[in-house]
């Protein structure tokens, strides 16, 4: 009976929608023949027999067959009678089927949700880690569901201090001894986290971040700070009169051998920074008072989680610069963690370092008095740590060079940054994976240096140049080649010229000239790799804005191949690469005026369709479709205003979206030649063009501003008071009044 039961386990597991469909031969599915024999199973003697059966069904419920919605009330009461199951495994399989009802079908726990969470809170507490694990994802869960939170206020004062308890280490928690390695344990390879390049996207949103936590072992003590940062997220300062008295009296507690419930407590600090922050904001410079010291504090794992609750609250750190003692409080944290840094510790540089970098992200400009010891901190760090943790100290390079821009480009501060980073540049190989976190760390150097990085580009360039060259010989023959071929040496380098070109402006033009750059481009840009499209696109419309007289040999080839990205398949499947391919189009246009004119009407019908279907699209890919129509009108307008009335709403629309830029601009210098050339096709859209027009706060280019004003004159005009007045009645009178800038 147990292997049966097993092999109908595994198929439950593996295929659970095949047996809910109909099979010749057979009167009925078979889900509902399984269904009824499986919950019998619930009342088996045999522990392992309940727990096949139970665990078979819960492969279920996500797709919620009708077999097992009219099984609901009995399947209900099997688990409550397993709820006090005598094995673990079948408690932990209790938990799992409340935990995934609640997040797919609460409706059917609502009857009985009192109940559900006093055992779960109970099951929470289960000597079983793996049980009490389990049922820990509820709180989050519940949260999340989007019940009423009054279902689980009643139950804070009993849940927060379970929660707080279980976020200590367990005694078997493997981090207890990955923390006492210092820095003279050379990293292995398995210490090396497999990393994600996030290639370079042209947007206001990037929706396909990759989460540097995931290949971290999930446990009770993170699934407790989870809970309770979703708790204080939903409740707020609300429990800060259960929790803030448990944290102070485990803060209290000074001996060695509880040193476990110390850090939890500093842990929990840092989890409700967000929700709870109105309540604590009065006390933090209290809160970081207690904190600081705790960065020197003897247990390393104090040390680092001190670094991790600290950065939680850079936010609202750097927010208070400007009050009293703003600026002492924020120099002792920049400085306490820069101590840190340097720890000896590995697990403690890993979070000081990863802490600095939120901190920086936070400050910006702030950063720029402190820049020679920042500098001198992170350099030191870097000759000092194992591999692992440089990728860190990268990291933390990039960000600072991303927050203070131009600040960096002074010679005491290049001297102290550039020479080992360009001394670790020559040792590493072409074959080297350490090369990617100095490619991505260079990229953000390059773009805040700007001209300033000209005195290292060339070398750069070159290197760039030759690793997409010797990438693309072994995806040919990588036998030949006597090494692997990895996609991210292409895409880092793509992404760095990217950078020097963003950085450079036309200082680039005569590396490119020089160089094959842009048939290794035009490759790049049909590569079967999303990833190496997506950035080798970005890289044509930053060439495009800077040197597009090296693009024209081959510009057709390039519209072409960029066009090919914008089918609807692809705008489902490879968004970013279409958002790219949108952008580099516009870019190329406003450069290369009518050369573009082959293509309009090609790009144009891949346009539309995004923007009259913008249902589950990136918010990126309808502004980029916006702005890449109005340029092309812009250049071509005789090619595109003819068919302006299969659009013009949903342009208008979509263009309403888009803040004040200069992009914005060109879109309008679209609108605006298109309604010159056919200013009939917009009469039947005109109160869309009206709203679109009032989404500007300011049209600060004059020539534009007075274009518009003319445009809605000459429509004034057109139409005749009646017909004019007749459609400004259709707008909010805050709309209207914004036309009163226009007029002459």
């Amino acid at each position: 009976m147990e292997g049966a039961m097993d092999a109908i386990y595994k198929i439950c597991e593996d295929i659970p929608e095949e047996l809910d469909v109909d099979v010749p031969g057979l009167s009925e599915r078979p889900i509902n023949i399984f269904m009824p024999r499986l919950l019998q199973f619930f009342q088996s003697p045999h522990a392992i027999l309940r727990k096949l059966s139970l665990g078979s069904i819960n492969h279920f419920i996500v797709m919620m067959p009708t077999a097992l919605l009219l099984s609901m009330d009995q399947y209900l009461q099997g688990l409550f009678v397993l709820a006090n199951d005598s094995a673990a495994d079948v408690r932990k399989l209790v938990c799992s089927a409340l935990v995934q009802l609640i997040e797919v079908r609460p409706d059917f726990l609502e009857p009985h949700l009192r109940n559900v969470i006093e055992y779960i809170l109970q099951a929470n507490k289960d000597t079983d880690d793996e049980v009490s694990l389990e049922a820990c994802e509820f709180w989050s869960a519940y949260c999340d569901a989007n019940l009423p939170p009054d279902g689980l206020r009643d139950f804070l004062p009993r849940l927060i201090p379970v929660l707080l308890s279980n976020m200590a280490y367990a005694d078997d928690d493997e981090s207890l001894f990955d923390a006492e390695e210092d820095e003279s344990f050379p990293d292995r390879d398995q210490d090396l986290k497999p990393r994600f390049h996030a290639s370079r996207f042209h947007g206001s949103e990037n929706g396909e971040e990759v989460d540097d936590d995931v290949v971290n072992v999930w446990n009770l003590r993170k699934c407790s700070a989870a809970g309770l940062d979703v708790l204080s997220n939903i409740f707020g300062d609300e429990i800060l009169p259960t929790l803030m008295p448990l944290i102070q009296h485990n803060l209290s507690i000074t001996g060695d051998p509880d040193w476990k419930e110390r850090e939890a407590a500093v842990l929990a600090i840092g989890a409700i920074a967000e929700g709870c922050i109105e309540g604590l904001y009065p006390h933090l410079p209290e809160i970081v008072a207690f904190l600081i010291p705790l960065l020197d504090d003897k247990f390393p794992l104090i040390r680092s989680i001190t670094c991790w609750t600290l950065s939680r609250y850079s936010k609202f750190i750097v927010q208070g610069i400007t009050y009293q003692n703003g600026h002492e409080q924020f120099d002792k944290i920049l400085m306490g963690l820069l101590r840190r840094v340097l720890d000896s510790n590995k697990r403690v540089q890993e979070a000081a370092c990863s802490a600095f970098a939120t901190l920086e992200e936070e400050a910006s400009e702030e950063l720029a008095p402190h820049l020679e010891i920042i500098l001198q901190h992170l350099m030191c760090a870097y000759g000092k740590y194992q591999r692992r943790n440089v990728r860190i100290v990268y990291d933390a390079i990039g960000t600072l060079a991303d927050a203070v821009g131009g600040e960096l480009n002074q010679p005491k501060y290049l001297d102290i940054l550039m020479p080992p980073l360009i001394s670790k540049w020559q040792q590493l190989s072409n074959a080297d994976k350490d090369l990617f976190p100095l490619l991505e760390c260079f990229t953000s150097i390059a773009q805040a240096l700007g001209s300033g990085f000209s005195q290292f580009a060339e070398p750069v360039f070159k290197r760039c140049i030759n690793l997409i060259q010797s990438q693309q010989l072994v995806k040919v023959d990588h036998v030949a080649a006597g090494v692997q071929y990895d996609k991210e040496f292409i895409v880092c380098s793509l992404d760095l010229l990217s950078g020097l070109a963003e950085g450079l402006g036309s200082g680039i033009e005569s590396l490119v000239g020089q160089s094959n750059l842009r048939d290794l481009l035009l490759q790049c840009c049909m590569d079967d790799s999303a990833d190496i499209r997506q950035s080798a696109l970005a890289l044509l419309g930053d060439l495009a804005r800077v040197c597009p007289i090296h693009l024209h040999s081959r510009l057709s080839e390039f519209l072409n191949v960029a066009a090919q990205q914008l089918n609807p398949t692809q705008c489902k499947e490879a968004v970013s690469v279409a958002n790219n391919a949108c952008w580099a189009i516009g870019e190329l246009a406003v450069k290369v005026h009518q050369e573009i004119s082959p293509v309009i009407l090609t790009v144009v019908s891949c346009l539309v369709p995004i923007l009259q279907n913008p249902e589950g699209l990136n918010k990126s890919l309808i502004e980029n479709s916006a702005i890449t129509l109005g340029r092309l009108a812009w250049v071509c307008p005789e090619i595109v205003a003819p068919h302006m009335d299969h659009f013009m709403q949903s342009w208008c629309t979509a263009l309403c979206m888009i803040r004040d830029d200069y992009e914005k601009e060109d879109a309008f210098r679209g609108l605006c030649a298109m309604v010159r050339s056919n200013p009939s096709g917009a009469v039947s859209s005109l109160a869309y063009m009206l709203k679109a027009i009032a989404s500007w706060h300011e049209i600060r280019s004059e020539d534009l501003h007075n274009e518009v004003g003319q445009v809605l004159n000459g429509y004034k005009q057109m139409l005749g008071n009646g017909v004019w007045e007749r459609c400004l009645s259709t707008l909010e009178p805050k709309v209207i009044q914004k036309f009163t800038r226009y007029q002459s």
